[in-house]
């Protein structure tokens, strides 16, 4: 399915249940940092091998944060009049002058510090 298939399909979901009057900017961003507060949880505190751990064992549940998260991302994009597909593309090449592979391979440094 392609994005924009997909944000017809949130956007009829919404719009099946009068929810877009909910639906501000504002509130979607505050909607995604709360998904996201959830999808962090089972990590908190954990070791980089218990969070792949937990990964694993609460795949089912962390598929739905992920997908909580995406579903309202996608609307806000919407909303916006955004093509996620585009904005994504310009990003990751943004991030290939920032992170060149050479300089950033192996490395956590922010680009300014590469």
């Amino acid at each position: 399915m392609t994005i924009p298939e997909l944000t017809a399909q949130i956007r009829a979901f919404r719009d099946a249940r009068d929810w877009q009057q909910f639906h501000s900017p504002k509130d979607l961003a505050v909607a995604i940092v709360a998904e996201a507060g959830e999808l962090l949880q089972p990590f908190v505190w954990k070791s980089p091998d218990e969070s792949r751990e937990i990964a694993q064992r609460k795949r089912p549940e962390i598929a739905n944060e992920i997908a909580d998260v995406a579903i309202l991302l996608f609307e806000l994009a919407d909303q916006l009049g955004l093509d996620l597909a585009q904005e994504m593309t310009a990003k990751l090449a943004r991030n290939e002058i920032r992170y060149p592979a050479d300089k950033a391979r192996g490395s956590n440094l922010k680009y300014n510090e590469l």
